[in-house]
C-alpha cells in the first residue's frame, strides 16, 4: 500500500467524522438535536476504549492472558453505581454551570483557584502518556501499512530525525481538527453536540473494525473458539495464558480499582459524562447498554491474541499489533485497511475528546488566573472572548506537542498498555477529593490540597521518573539502589515493599497517602463560610431539584454592570440575548427592568463559569458588585431554612399521600356500604318472600276452614297440617335471624364439652335422612373407625352439618343426586366435608357465598331459603377455632369442608405417621 492511500484514506475518514459534527451542530441550531439520544450519549462514554483498547487489550493478553479483564471489569462495576454517583455529578455540574473535572473540585471546596490549578496541572501531565500512547498506535500502525503484505515491525522512532518522525505530524494534524470540532465556541458549558455525534460514530466504527477482525480470525482461519484453543493448548500457549493470567490477586484487585477510578476521573470521561450529558434519563440507559459494549469489544482478545502467537510464532512482531498484522499476513486488504481505521477511530477520539477537555481546564484554571491578576491594565471595552478562543487553540497544540514529547523521550519503552495504566494511576488522585467530597460536609480545600500533592507526588516518584529511568534518560541506578543508594527510597520497592508490580505499588502508597493527608486536614480545621456553602450544595444534590446557592448572596449589584460584564466575555451579541432570554424566563419585559437581586446576580455568575470556570466567574462578579460577607452562622441558618422548607415540603407531600389513601379508604368503604345496602334490599325483599309465602298459607287455609265449618274431617286434618308446617317455617326463619344477630354480637350461648365428630355425623346423617329419601338421593360416607375427638358445642357442630347436607340435598337431581360426607384425619385436625354432583356454584358467586343474604343460583333456580345458613356455620367453625371453604367444579357440583382442631391431648400414636393418618381419605 501507497503512502498516498493511506493518507487520502485517513484524511478522507477524518473529513467524515468533521462532516458529521458539522451536521449534528446544524442540526443543534435548528433546536433538532441529534445528541439527546440514550443510545448515541452510551457510545459517546465508550470513548473510553481508545488505541490501548483496539491495539493494547490483544498485545497484554498475549502477555498475561485474562490479565486484560480487570481494565474492563472496573468499569462495567461501577457503571452499577451511576445511578447515584454519576447522577449527582451531572446534577451538580448543570446547577453550576461546571466546564471540567478541575471546576468540579475547585468549586466544591469554595471555588479555589488553587485547588483548580492544581488539578489541572496533574490532569495534564498525567494525561500526557495517555496521548503519546494514541500517537504512538496511529504512527506505528501507518509505517507497518506501508510494507503491506510483508510483516515489519518499525524502528524506534528516537533514532529519526524530528521532521522524519511520522508522528510529529500525526500529532499537528490531530491539533488542527481538534481545534476544528471543540473549540468553535466559548462556553464550554455548552454541549459540542458535533463532536459527541462524531465520537458515537467512532465508538461504532472501532467496535464493527474489532469484531471483524475477531470474526475472521476464529472463523475462517480456524474452525471457531474450539479448534482455535485446542491448536493454542497443544502449542502450549494456552494454558500459560490462563494460569498467569488469574496469578496475583492484589493485581487484580488493583487494576479492577484503578479502571473503576479512571472511567470516572479520566478528563475525557468528565467532558462526555458529565458536561456532555443532556438529560439525566439517559443514565439509564448507559449503566447497561456501556458495560454491554465493553463485552462485545473484548469478545475476541483472546483469540486474536492466540491467533497472533500461533501464525507469528519465533517471529519478530510486537503483539500489540496484531490486530492489524493478522489480516496483514493472510493477504485480507480490505480488512487490513478496516483494521487501520479502527485503530485511528479509537485513537483520534480520545485525543478530540481529551485535549479539548484539557484546553478547557488550561484555559480556565491557570490562565483566567493570571489575567484576572491583570485585570485592570486590560481596556474596559476589550472583548476577551476571542483572546480566551485562541488560548483554548493554543492549550491543544501545545497538549498535543507534549504528548509527542514524551513520545520521543520514553514511549518506546513501555507497552501500550503501561503507558496507558501510568495515566490512569495519575488522575486516580482525583477521587478521594471528588468522591468523598460528594458525601462528606467535613472536607476541606486544604484537605484536597493536601490529599493531591501528596497523592500526585508519589506517582512522580514511582511511575513517572522510573519511565524516563527505563528510557535512559536518568540514572538506571535510581530504580535499582535508590535515590543516593538508599533501598528503602526506591521508587518501585518504596520503604521495603516488595512483590507488587509497579502499578500495584504506586496505586498503594499514592492512596494510602491521599486519603490519609486529605482527611487528616480536613479535620485540622473546620470549613470556612464558602466551603461549608459548596459542601452542602454538593451533599444536598439529590435531595433538591433546583440550585439553593441563590440565597446565599447578599449585597448589591447594578444590571448594567453584570451585563457589561457578560459583554467581555461572551461577546455583546451573545450576551444581549441570553440576558433577554432570562429576563423573559421571569416575566420581564427588558433587561433594563431585571432587577439586581441574589437570582440574576448568581445567573450572570453561572453564566461566566460557563466561559472562565466557577472559580474565575465568582472573582469576576466579585469586582462588579458589592458583596456583604456572611458568617458561618449566618450561613448555616440560612441552609438550616432551606433545609426546613425541603423538610416541610416533604411533610407536606407525605401529608397528600395519606390524604390520597384515606380517600381511597373512604372510597372502597363508600362502595362497600353501598354494596352493603343492595344486598340488605336483597335481604328484605328475600326475607319479605318468605314470610309472606308461609303467611298467605296459613290465612288461605284458615279462612276456608272459618267459612265451611261442614268441611270433612280429612281434608280439614290435611288443611291444618299444612298450618302447622308453614307455621313451623316462619319460626325456623325467625330463629336463624335471631341466632345470627345473638352470634355477631357475641351473646349467643356456647356449650363447650368434648365432642365426637363421627357421632355428629351420624346423628345428622339420621336427622336428615328423611329429606334424602324425598329426592331419591343417595348418600355415600368415608369415616374412620375410631372416635374422632374435638372440644366444641355439640348442637352448634350438628347445626352447621344439618345445613350442609340440607343445602346439598336442595341443588342435586331429583332421582339421580348423590352427596358424600367425610370425615378426614390430619395431625392437628379433623377435616368434615359434604360434596354434591349438582350444579355446583358459579366463579363469580363463589368469593362471596359465605356473605350474609347470599344464595347461589339464578333467579329461577334459587332454593327456598334466606341465605343464612352458610354466614351462620361459618361463623359458628371460626368461634370453635376452625374454618369453612367452599370449592366448586361446573362438572363435579360443589365441596364444602369444615376443619376443626382437634382436642389438645389428641396426640398422635407413636410410629405413627401422619401419611398414615392422612390415608383415612380412603
Amino acid at each position: 500500500m501507497t503512502t498516498t492511500l493511506i493518507v487520502i484514506l485517513s484524511l478522507g475518514y477524518l473529513g467524515m467524522l468533521f462532516a458529521i459534527a458539522y451536521w449534528a451542530d446544524r442540526r443543534a441550531d435548528q433546536n433538532r438535536s441529534v445528541i439527546s439520544n440514550a443510545t448515541i450519549y452510551a457510545l459517546s462514554l465508550a470513548v473510553y476504549c481508545t488505541a490501548w483498547t483496539f491495539y493494547g487489550s490483544v498485545g497484554r493478553a498475549a502477555a498475561t492472558g485474562v490479565g486484560f479483564l480487570p481494565i474492563y471489569l472496573g468499569p462495567t462495576l461501577i457503571a452499577a453505581l451511576w445511578g447515584t454517583l454519576l447522577l449527582k455529578m451531572v446534577r451538580v455540574s448543570k446547577s453550576q454551570r461546571i466546564t471540567s473535572i478541575a471546576d468540579f473540585i475547585a468549586s466544591r471546596y469554595g471555588k479555589s483557584h488553587l485547588l483548580g490549578g492544581i488539578v489541572t496541572i496533574i490532569a495534564v501531565l498525567g494525561i500526557v502518556p495517555y496521548i503519546a500512547l494514541q500517537l504512538k498506535a496511529i504512527s506505528r500502525s501507518f509505517t507497518i501499512l506501508l510494507t503491506y503484505p510483508e510483516v515489519t515491525m518499525p524502528n524506534a522512532t528516537d533514532s529519526l530525525p524530528l521532521l522524519q518522525d511520522t508522528t510529529l505530524y500525526v500529532a499537528l494534524l490531530l491539533a488542527l481538527f481538534t481545534i476544528l470540532f471543540g473549540t468553535r465556541h466559548l462556553d464550554a458549558s455548552e454541549r459540542h453536540e458535533g463532536m459527541v455525534a462524531a465520537i458515537a460514530f467512532e465508538s461504532i466504527v472501532k467496535l464493527v473494525a474489532f469484531i471483524a477482525v475477531g470474526l475472521f480470525v476464529t472463523f475462517q482461519l480456524h474452525d471457531g473458539f474450539t479448534d482455535l484453543f485446542d491448536k493454542a493448548e497443544t502449542a502450549g500457549i494456552l494454558n500459560p495464558l490462563i494460569v498467569d493470567g488469574m496469578d496475583g490477586y492484589e493485581n487484580w484487585f488493583s487494576l479492577t480499582l484503578l479502571s473503576a477510578l479512571a472511567v470516572m476521573m479520566l478528563p475525557r470521561q468528565f467532558q462526555v459524562a458529565v458536561v456532555e450529558n443532556s438529560s439525566e434519563h439517559h443514565l439509564r440507559r448507559a449503566i447497561w447498554l456501556f458495560p454491554l459494549y465493553l463485552f462485545l469489544i473484548n469478545i475476541f482478545v483472546i483469540p486474536i491474541a492466540l491467533a497472533g502467537q500461533l501464525t507469528f510464532a519465533g517471529a519478530d512482531v510486537d503483539a500489540d499489533t496484531f490486530v492489524l498484522t493478522l489480516p496483514m499476513a493472510y493477504h485480507q486488504s480490505t480488512l487490513t485497511l478496516l483494521a487501520f481505521l479502527g485503530g485511528l477511530s479509537a485513537a483520534t477520539g480520545m485525543v478530540i475528546v481529551e485535549t479539548i477537555a484539557l484546553s478547557t481546564m488550561v484555559c480556565n484554571d491557570l490562565v483566567m488566573p493570571v489575567l484576572l491578576r491583570r485585570w485592570k491594565q486590560i481596556p474596559p471595552n476589550a472583548d476577551l472572548s476571542q483572546l480566551l478562543l485562541r488560548i483554548r487553540r493554543g492549550a491543544i497544540l501545545l497538549i498535543l506537542l507534549l504528548g509527542f514529547l514524551y513520545f520521543r523521550l520514553a514511549g518506546e519503552a513501555y507497552a501500550l498498555v503501561s503507558i496507558g495504566l501510568i495515566s490512569f494511576s495519575a488522575v486516580a488522585q482525583f477521587a478521594p477529593a471528588m468522591i468523598i467530597g460528594l458525601y462528606w460536609r467535613g472536607g476541606t480545600r486544604d484537605g484536597a490540597l493536601a490529599g493531591l500533592l501528596s497523592g500526585f507526588s508519589i506517582w512522580i516518584y514511582t511511575l513517572l521518573l522510573p519511565s524516563f529511568a527505563k528510557s535512559g534518560w536518568l540514572p538506571v541506578g535510581l530504580l535499582e539502589d535508590g535515590p543516593f543508594g538508599i533501598e528503602l527510597l526506591k521508587p518501585q520497592a518504596l520503604f521495603g515493599l516488595t512483590g507488587l508490580n509497579e502499578i500495584t505499588h504506586c496505586l498503594f502508597w499514592s492512596m494510602t497517602l491521599n486519603i490519609g493527608t486529605y482527611i487528616l486536614f480536613s479535620f485540622w480545621r473546620t470549613p470556612r463560610v464558602n466551603e461549608a456553602t459548596q459542601a452542602t450544595l454538593f451533599v444536598d444534590a439529590l435531595k433538591h431539584q433546583r440550585f439553593l446557592g441563590v440565597g446565599l448572596w447578599r449585597g448589591t449589584a447594578e444590571i448594567d454592570e453584570l451585563l457589561h460584564l457578560a459583554e467581555r466575555f461572551l461577546g455583546a451579541r451573545r450576551a444581549q440575548a441570553v440576558f433577554q432570554a432570562y429576563a423573559t424566563r421571569r416575566k420581564i419585559q427588558g433587561i433594563k427592568q431585571l432587577p439586581a437581586d441574589a437570582e440574576t446576580v448568581h445567573f450572570a455568575e453561572t453564566l461566566l463559569a460557563g466561559a472562565i470556570g466557577s472559580a474565575s466567574a465568582r472573582v469576576m462578579v466579585s469586582s462588579v458588585t458589592a458583596e456583604e460577607s456572611l458568617g458561618m452562622d449566618e450561613v448555616l441558618n440560612i441552609l438550616d431554612e432551606a433545609s426546613q422548607i425541603r423538610a416541610y415540603s416533604h411533610e407536606l407531600e407525605k401529608k397528600s399521600q395519606e390524604l390520597e389513601a384515606a380517600t381511597r379508604e373512604l372510597k372502597e368503604a363508600n362502595e362497600r356500604l353501598q354494596e352493603l345496602d343492595r344486598v340488605k334490599d336483597d335481604f328484605m325483599s328475600s326475607v319479605t318472600h318468605e314470610l309472606r309465602t308461609p303467611l298467605a298459607s296459613i290465612r288461605a287455609f284458615s279462612e276456608i276452614l272459618n267459612d265451611d265449618p261442614e268441611i270433612e274431617l280429612n281434608e280439614r286434618r290435611r288443611f291444618l297440617g299444612i298450618i302447622v308446617s308453614e307455621t313451623k317455617r316462619l319460626s325456623r326463619l325467625v330463629n336463624q335471624v335471631l341466632d345470627l344477630a345473638k352470634i355477631e354480637s357475641g351473646r349467643a350461648d356456647w356449650n363447650a364439652e368434648d365432642v365426637d365428630l363421627l357421632e355428629v355425623v351420624e346423628q345428622a346423617l339420621a336427622s336428615t335422612e328423611q329429606l334424602f329419601a324425598e329426592r331419591g338421593t343417595q348418600v355415600i360416607r368415608e369415616t374412620p373407625n375410631s372416635a374422632c375427638m374435638v372440644t366444641g358445642d355439640r348442637d352448634r357442630l350438628m347445626q352447621v352439618l344439618v345445613n350442609l347436607l340440607s343445602n346439598a340435598n336442595k341443588f342435586v337431581s331429583e332421582k339421580s343426586g348423590i352427596v358424600c360426607v367425610g370425615l378426614h384425619t390430619y395431625h392437628d385436625r379433623y377435616e368434615i366435608s359434604v360434596a354434591d354432583n349438582g350444579t355446583g356454584i358459579a366463579a363469580d358467586e363463589l368469593p362471596n357465598i359465605f356473605e350474609k343474604f347470599r344464595q347461589a343460583g339464578t333467579a329461577s333456580n334459587k332454593p327456598i331459603g334466606t341465605g343464612l345458613g352458610l354466614p351462620i356455620s361459618k361463623r359458628i367453625i371460626e368461634h370453635l377455632g376452625g374454618r369453612l371453604w367452599a370449592e366448586s367444579d361446573a362438572e363435579n357440583g360443589a365441596i364444602f369442608t369444615f376443619a376443626i382442631p382437634k382436642k389438645q391431648n389428641d396426640a398422635l400414636p407413636p410410629g405413627e405417621t401422619h401419611a398414615e393418618k392422612d390415608s383415612d381419605r380412603g
